[in-house]
């Protein structure tokens, strides 16, 4: 973006998003092909880790590079191009997702590794991803992180809890059944879908619980 000022419409609907190598991609392909819709702007960060996972869960071999929005596509059918990406180097931690002073509504870390967690929680900023959370905490921003790890280990639980004592929300990758899942896609929405209410979006594909 210029150097002009920043408006709060203009970090309406700007994110970051973490992708780190925790099992579970899908999840993050989804969230970037919904997210696609939607008019805004996100800075995606991604760890060399999620393409080994990716490769493995999903049979795509050498995708390190390669557009996200692209195989969020060719997975789930063609979307629109509303929503502006744009990749940030991992190891960059002087990229502007490092800075309080750059206006962003909101980040989210999905899936999350225990060893991401654990550096954010201890405040280790080794890469881009980790400095991005530290900051978002540290600016009140809300934080996303979204761990897939079973069982858990009494380490990974007071990680979480005192990630979350320190203003973070901690929301595992652990879909319902309530909305009766038809497919795998289903179960990638109903986390997608509270990941964007909890980012400020209303934008909806399972039906709520009613109660």
């Amino acid at each position: 973006m210029s150097a002009r000022q920043i408006t709060q419409s203009d970090t309406q609907n700007r994110f970051i998003i973490g992708i780190t190598g925790a099992s579970g991609a899908d999840y993050a392909l989804r969230l970037i092909w919904r997210l696609s819709a939607i008019k805004g702007e996100s800075d995606v960060i991604i760890s060399p880790n999620f393409y080994k996972v990716l490769a493995s869960e999903g049979g795509i071999d050498g995708a390190s590079g390669q557009n996200l929005l692209e195989i969020a596509m060719a997975r789930y059918g063609k979307t629109s191009d509303l929503h502006e990406f744009s990749n940030l180097a991992y190891t960059d931690i002087g990229a502007r997702a490092a800075s309080g002073s750059q206006k962003y509504r909101a980040m989210v870390i999905v899936p999350c590794s225990m060893k991401t967690l654990a550096a954010v929680t201890h405040g280790l900023s080794q890469n881009l991803i980790e400095r991005a959370a530290d900051v978002s905490l540290k600016e009140r921003r809300t934080l996303i992180v979204c761990p897939r790890e079973s069982p858990l280990s009494t380490i990974h639980l007071r990680n979480m809890l005192a990630l979350s004592e320190a203003g973070a929300i901690v929301m595992p990758l652990m879909p319902g059944y309530y909305h009766k899942p038809q497919n795998i896609t289903d179960l990638y929405d109903f986390m997608v879908d509270r990941i964007m209410q909890h980012l400020g979006l209303s934008e909806r594909a399972i039906e709520p619980w009613q109660g």
